[in-house]
């Protein structure tokens, strides 16, 4: 029978159990992962699965790299993931957060778009570091993109958004996600890209602010749109924007992305 041993078809004998696969294509491994699930215990194969294979401490040739950064991956999320476009509209706290999330995803041709500078403000809910303040963000995120995942095609808009350019800039992407603090651009953005971009799922924020309890975050669908938050909480004197609320929110928007590329989303029609 056939499988998958980190990601490269082998013809097997039927009924060959995950360790014996081990025993003899990588005998040092310390981590099995059969089909996303990580094993301690030995089981049987049967035709067609994937099992990963990794020794801990031991960087993998670039052949095998790409798939073992994806091995926990349920099987078939990777290919949809690696076709995937996705813009992403601000890269502050949501959108930073949002773009290392999908790059973890394995998220293939990513548009992302911002005009400002790291500064220290930014350093408590943004996914930049102290030794970037000063970098554009564009520059600064796509030095840590890189570093988590190199196997994707990134694409960086150094600019700022306003009712000529963003439909444009945008237009062509399966997803185009919403992350911007400032509540008339958030609009501008998801009504320009609403009425011009009619192809794409819209997923935008609003609500994140201070730290309130994380179990009021919702999701509101209308059309191809959804809208994260709690619809109440916004940034003001004496409620400031935090990483953990902010992250939370970021997610929801990112995992919003994978569902739909992975044709989860009933309450959106492709």
């Amino acid at each position: 029978m056939k499988i998958y041993v980190n990601e490269k078809e082998r013809t097997v004998e039927k009924g060959v159990s995950a360790f014996a696969v081990r025993a003899f294509f990588k005998a040092d491994a310390d981590v099995v992962i059969l089909n996303g699930h990580l094993i301690g215990a030995d089981m049987p194969l049967k035709d067609g699965d994937r099992i990963s294979l990794i020794k801990k401490g031991e960087i993998p040739p670039a052949d095998e790299l790409e798939s073992l950064l994806v091995s926990r991956h349920t099987p078939g999320v990777h290919e949809k993931m690696k076709k995937a476009k996705i813009a992403v509209a601000g890269l502050g706290g949501l959108g930073s957060n949002i773009a290392v999330s999908l790059a973890r995803m394995g998220a293939g041709d990513m548009l992302l778009a911002d005009y400002d500078v790291v500064e220290p403000s930014n350093i408590n809910r943004q996914q930049y570091f102290v030794d970037q303040i000063g970098m554009k963000k564009t520059d600064a995120l796509r030095a840590n993109l890189e570093r988590i995942n190199p196997y994707a095609s990134y694409t960086y808009k150094d600019i700022f958004l306003t009712e000529e350019n963003t439909a444009e800039i945008f237009k062509g992407y399966d997803v185009i996600i919403e992350a911007i603090d400032k509540a008339e651009t958030k609009a501008m953005i998801i009504r320009e890209c609403a009425a011009k971009c009619r192809d794409s799922f819209i997923i935008g924020a609003s609500g994140l602010a201070g730290y309130a309890d994380t179990s009021v975050i919702s999701v509101r669908f209308a059309g191809k749109m959804a809208i994260a938050g709690d619809f109440v909480n916004e940034a003001k004197p004496g409620q400031g924007l935090m990483a953990p609320r902010v992250a939370v929110a970021a997610n929801i928007q990112a995992n919003l992305a994978v569902r739909y590329i992975l044709g989860d989303l009933q309450e959106v029609k492709r």
